[in-house]
């Protein structure tokens, strides 16, 4: 999403909604047995690669910015294994097919973790 677009009547409308349906409590953690303010909406498909899903309420989850900030990593704006995660199990939950090429197959001491599941 273009930064000007976080600006927008729209976006604002849709951003209090989502922190009022979630109580403005950090849904991420909040699964975890964990209870702490949430101040952002996180789009769990990122914009920019999945623009279809950019106002789908299912797409969006309240989060501390602190949470927000493990979700994407911040120099290259790509998903971090939190992130993917997160959307793998959004997509399950919606019957969503994720594209292959979407997710990367990563190695990490001398095994094969495929993020696609």
């Amino acid at each position: 999403m273009k930064i000007e677009t976080y600006k927008e009547r729209r976006w604002q409308y849709v951003r209090k909604r989502i922190l009022q349906r979630d109580k403005f409590i950090d849904q991420y953690l909040k699964r975890y047995g964990k209870i702490k303010n949430a101040d952002m909406v996180h789009h769990i498909f990122p914009v920019n690669d999945f623009p279809e899903y950019q106002w789908e309420d299912w797409n969006l989850i309240s989060l501390s910015r602190q949470t927000h900030n493990q979700m994407h990593d911040r120099i290259t704006d790509k998903l971090t294994p939190k992130g993917q995660e997160l959307l793998v199990r959004t997509a399950l939950k919606n019957n969503i097919e994720v594209p292959y090429w979407y997710l990367e197959v990563e190695e990490k001491k001398g095994i094969k973790y495929d993020r696609r599941y």
